[in-house]
This record gives structure tokens, C-alpha cells and sequence, in this order.
């Protein structure tokens, strides 16, 4: 529950809480003692590809030099309620080369559904599972910068980024999750706060199944939906 409840919190900062009635009470394994301490070190981690250690100062360059080489900008999402394929879009490439950098990474495998309102958002790119704690010091402690002044809006099917936290005035954005619009007239007052960066090509019946799946209180889906696989298929 402690996990959880840390992944809620960053997530209600980066977009906004919305009530939710449960008709039973969840109750949650905590996590170890060793989880917890994952959770809370702060620590800046070798990229074990290059030698390279991603952090604010050099994701710029770093991604700037990764989008000559890695130009795809499509993915299909696997889970266990169907696929979800993904348009990346290229006038956003830093989220999009970060995005395919990951895929590559193989880090989403594993990671969850974890903050799911229906006729909102279902948000993705975490766990609380320790292996996702290790993908992330495996590959690096970044923000991204903001890059909504592209055209983009937050309709139904946009993928978009979150916000790290509400001490951040920049909007700079969070490496690992994103977030895909499920509403399906779109969520505008998101536009100008987060990066759009692709949207849903195929599969939003699959989006629509996980926004309808039961929660509990922190918007958790209450039997855990994860990422089996993400495919750069373009």
C-alpha cells in the first residue's frame, strides 16, 4: 500500500483527483522493508548500453543524438485485454525518441495500468513491483522538457506525459509513464500542461475495457493490468 499510495500521489499532482465510490474496501499487501528503501533512495544511475549516466544535464544531447539513428514511430502495447497500437509523433522527438529508447530498453514489460478513471484517463508506466524499481536505476534518473506547443491536443486516443510534480514550473515531464486519453470528447484543459506525443491508432477498445475495469480508492485497478509487451512495429 505504501508504494501505491506514492505512485497515486505523484500521479493526482501530474493531472488532477477525481472521487471514486467502491463498493468494498481493497486491502493491499505491503511492501517489504526492502521495497520501501527502493522506493526513496535517490541515486544516479550508469546506463549499462553506453556508459552513460541520464540525468537532466545530458538527456538532451543524449536523445537528440538517439532520434538520428531510431526513427520508428510506431508500437503496439500487449495486455491482457487486447493491443493497443501507437502513432508517435514526429515533431515531438524527444518524447518520441525517449519513448522508442525505452521500448528498446524493454522497460515497460512488467509495468502496470496503474491509475485507471473512467471516461478520463488510464495511466501506465509503473509498478510496484521492485524489478521496474531496478529497470529505472538501470537506465537512469531525467525529466524531460515540456513540448506542447505543437499542434497537439488532448482528444480521445492522445498519449501524453505527466508532470513529476507539483514543484515543478517547467512541466517537465516524467521518463516512464504516460497516460492515454480515454473521454471520449478528449480533456482540453489538459492542453498547454502536458506534452501530447502520439495517439492511438488501433485498439481503443482495449482502452475502453481497461477504463472500465473495477478500482479502488486511488483509482488502482483492483486486479493489477500490466504491460506484457510493448513491439516497435514501424
Amino acid at each position: 500500500m505504501f508504494q501505491k499510495i506514492i505512485f497515486t500521489f505523484l500521479s493526482l499532482l501530474a493531472l488532477y483527483s477525481c472521487k471514486r465510490v467502491d463498493d468494498k474496501p481493497i486491502t493491499k499487501i505491503e511492501p517489504s522493508e526492502e521495497l520501501k528503501v527502493e522506493m526513496i533512495k535517490e541515486e544516479i544511475i550508469e546506463n549499462p548500453k553506453n556508459g552513460l549516466k541520464l540525468t537532466d544535464e545530458n538527456i538532451i544531447e543524449f536523445l537528440y543524438d538517439y532520434e538520428k539513428n531510431n526513427k520508428e514511430n510506431k508500437v503496439r502495447i500487449y495486455t491482457d485485454f487486447g493491443q493497443i497500437e501507437i502513432l508517435l509523433y514526429d515533431n515531438t522527438p524527444y518524447h518520441r525518441s525517449n519513448f522508442i529508447f525505452l521500448a528498446k530498453k524493454k522497460y515497460f514489460e512488467g509495468t502496470q495500468f496503474y491509475r485507471v478513471i473512467n471516461n478520463f484517463v488510464i495511466q501506465a508506466g509503473n509498478s510496484d513491483n521492485i524489478s521496474v524499481s531496478k529497470k529505472r536505476k538501470n537506465i537512469g534518473k531525467y525529466l524531460l522538457p515540456n513540448d506542447f506547443n505543437k499542434g497537439h491536443f488532448h482528444k480521445r486516443g492522445a498519449i501524453s506525459m505527466p508532470s513529476s510534480s507539483l514543484d515543478n514550473p517547467y512541466k517537465m515531464a516524467s521518463p516512464f509513464e504516460f497516460f492515454i486519453v480515454q473521454k471520449k470528447d478528449g480533456a482540453n484543459h489538459l492542453d498547454g500542461k502536458y506534452t501530447v506525443f502520439g495517439e492511438v491508432i488501433r485498439g481503443m477498445d482495449t482502452v475502453d475495457k481497461i477504463a472500465s475495469i473495477p478500482t479502488d480508492e486511488m483509482d488502482w485497478p483492483i486486479k493489477n493490468v500490466y504491460i506484457n509487451k510493448v513491439e516497435i512495429i514501424d
